[in-house]
Order: structure tokens, then sequence, then C-alpha cells
């Protein structure tokens, strides 16, 4: 658990010290290494209702708990094998920062990675970049908020010398409130056709609720920045069936893009659209997903299509899966072999987890499966045991559910 910068080498040492052990041994000994998670030495107890109530080792030298290990050196990772058979063919990838400061409530990639680290320019990034342009033209930076690293300026004026002119750059979501000419202009000097932010949503409200700290004003300034740079399209991240979301948020979401369309003729829009799913360890894990979130994101293509912005919805029906995946427990792995094979479908799930719900109820299982509806739409009542609760994250279960109280305090 964690980060493999720190658990890599203690864990190929203590595997070489345990050769010749029996497995049951080499297992222990791997357990007491902080951030080494073996989950057939922990065992969880369910009530007679298949309700789980604890999480215990099953031996007193195992850990009570597994503490997530965080690296806190200045480098991070970057791609060590390119080749055209990757999900990104060709790219060499480079890390910039681990984490993000903004703590979105139900974002996953910065709750979990906490806290935010960024990779030095002079003694991580620069070196990275120069061995994967010796190999490729095409150089990717990724990070949940790349803009935010300290030396970013600094990292775009380094980009921009001559020797690079036929570098293809890529950077994943930059926060929309750091997007400027000079960014916008090495993008496209640097073969790049558009830059991604993320909004969550155009209502106002709902941007609060999840502590996105983004005013519509620097919504439109860097839609105007990405034309004015010479992009030719602005990608926008949004989400539907977030927590108190009512359908006139919606419509402000429509509106937000159908305004700023017109305002910035030429560009093209693309609005990427999730259903909220939540998250193991983010303060909105507590929340289920809404089934209003299916017709809302019809809603969305009736009101953008017509108006010429490219909408990419995830299927509600995925979402859902999501969601079962996220919020179940080692129960679900009999669940997960019976789908195995088959075409993967929401429908194909919800038979699998019946048919597995009726064999455990005949047998008189102590480890029932819990009802679909709670596990994927029920909000959970904060006093539950969650099956990740042995497995520590920097921020404790009383501080997620400070963060969570926060987003309702209007």
């Amino acid at each position: 658990m964690g980060d493999s910068e720190n658990l890599l080498p203690i864990l190929i040492t203590t595997i070489k010290e345990s050769k010749g052990m029996e497995r049951s041994q080499k297992l222990k000994k791997l357990a007491q290494i902080p951030g080494v998670y073996i989950p057939s030495l922990y065992q969880p107890i369910y009530d007679k209702n298949g309700k789980l109530i604890e999480v215990k080792p099953i031996a007193s030298e195992i850990p009570k708990f597994v503490t997530k290990q965080t690296w806190q050196g200045n480098t991070l990772s970057h791609s060590t094998v390119i080749t055209p058979d990757a999900a990104w063919p060709n790219i060499h990838m480079i890390e910039v920062v681990r984490s993000c400061p903004e703590l979105c409530r139900f974002c996953l990639a910065s709750y979990l990675n906490l806290p935010f680290r960024n990779s030095s320019l002079n003694e991580g990034l620069i070196p990275a970049l120069e061995k994967g342009f010796a190999i490729t033209k095409r150089i990717g930076l990724l990070g949940a908020s790349i803009s935010q690293h300290p030396e970013f300026a600094d990292l775009i004026d380094w980009l921009n010398q001559d020797r690079f002119d036929d570098m293809r750059l890529s950077m994943s979501s930059v926060r929309a409130t750091t997007v400027n000419l000079k960014m916008t202009r090495l993008l496209s000097k640097r073969n790049c056709k558009s830059i991604t932010i993320a909004i969550e949503s155009g209502s106002e409200k709902v941007r609060k609720l999840v502590n996105k700290k983004l005013s519509e004003e620097e919504i439109f300034d860097a839609a105007k920045y990405a034309k004015e740079g010479g992009l030719s399209g602005l990608k926008l991240y949004g989400m539907v069936g977030l927590p108190e979301e009512q359908q006139e948020d919606i419509e402000a979401t429509s509106d937000l893009l159908i305004r700023l369309k017109r305002k910035n003729p030429g560009i093209r829009l693309t609005l990427g659209v999730s259903t909220f799913v939540p998250k193991a360890q983010t303060p909105f894990q507590w929340f289920g997903v809404r089934k209003e979130a299916k017709t809302r994101l019809q809603s969305l293509a009736k009101q953008l299509k017509p108006n010429g912005i490219d909408l990419r919805p995830e299927s509600y029906g995925w979402s859902v899966i999501q969601a079962l995946i996220s919020r179940s427990d080692r129960r679900l792995a009999e669940v997960i072999l019976t789908v195995q094979g088959s075409q993967n479908s929401l429908g194909e799930w919800k038979k699998a987890y019946k048919l597995i719900q009726e064999k455990r109820t005949k047998s008189n299982s102590n480890e029932q499966l819990p009802l679909w509806e709670d596990i994927v739409h029920n909000e959970w009542d904060q006093n539950n045991i969650l099956p990740w609760m042995h497995l520590q994250d920097p921020l404790s279960y009383n501080q997620l559910i400070k963060h969570k109280e926060n987003a309702f305090k209007h």
C-alpha cells in the first residue's frame, strides 16, 4: 500500500531472506513490513445479517493496522519502457506531481496519494525529459494537477527551447485557474491541439459542495487563453449525480457550456461527463450512486449536442458496476469469477450477484452478500464498519467525516 519507491527495496530484500521458508511463514514475515497487506492474514467478522462488524488479524504477531507508505524524495516516476503496444503508444510519460492540494471531496487521486508532492525540476523532471526525448518525440506530463507544480513556469520556459520544436507534448488535466497564454502557446507550438480542465459542474453551488475552488470567470479565462494560444480544442471534465445536485444544476452546466461556445467561436468544446461513483478513503465514500444520474446524462446530451458541443458521457451502467466494486468487500470475489467470460454488462453483473446471493442463502453461509441496493445506491451510516478501516491512510476516519461535514455547511 502506498508508494513503491519506499516498499520495493525492503520487499525484495525480505523475499530473498525468506527463501526456503514455508509459504505461511513467508507471508507472516512480509506482513511485518509497514505498507504490505496480506488479506489472508485478516479475518472479517459478520453478524447474522451479513453486516461487517470487524476485521481483525488472525494472529497476535500480525499488525492490527496496515499503514500506507509515502515517498518523500524529490524525484517521481517516469516510463522505463516505450512501445507502440502501450495504451498511449510511443509516449514517454513523466510524473510531475503526486496527489493534488485542492482535495475535491470525491477525488481518489488526491486523497489516496496525500500529501501533495512534486518532482524537482533539475533533479527529476529535466533528466527524465532528456532521457525520454532521446528515445521518442512524444512526451506526456502526468499528475492530478501538474500546473500546480511550484516550478511549473520554469518548466514551461525550459520546454520552449528551439531544440524541442519537433516534440509532441501532451499534458494531463491542468487546473483551470493556472491556464495562461504562455502555457497554451507552448502547447500549440509543441503540436498539442487541446487542453483539458476539470470543472465538475457548471453550478457554483455544486462546485462549492465538492470543494472545487473555481469561479465561472476563471473557466471563461481558460477558454479564452486556449483559443488565443492557438489551440483548436478545450476539453472539460464534469460529473452528474453528486450529493444535493438538482436538475437546475444540470441546466447550469448546459448553460455554461453553451455560453462558452458562443464566447469562443471556432474552438471545439468537448465535455467528458461521468456519474459520481463513491471511492474508499474519500469524504464522499458514504454516498451511493444516484439513480437520477441516468436521466441527467440524457438531459445534457439533449441540450448540448444541438449546440455543437461534443458530449462524451461514461455509461451509467458502467458507473454502477464501478460503485459495486468500489464499495464491496472480499465477498464480491465469487461474483467477479462468475461474471468472467460474460459480456461484462450491468445485466450480467446483476445476474451474477443474484446467483451468488441465492447460493449463499441456501447454504446458510455467514458471509451473505449485502443487498445490491445497499451496496450501490444507499447512503451509509457513518457508524458503519467499512471493509477498508484496517488500512490506514494519511487522514484518519474522523478527519474524513469532518471533510464530509464541511461540504454541507451552507
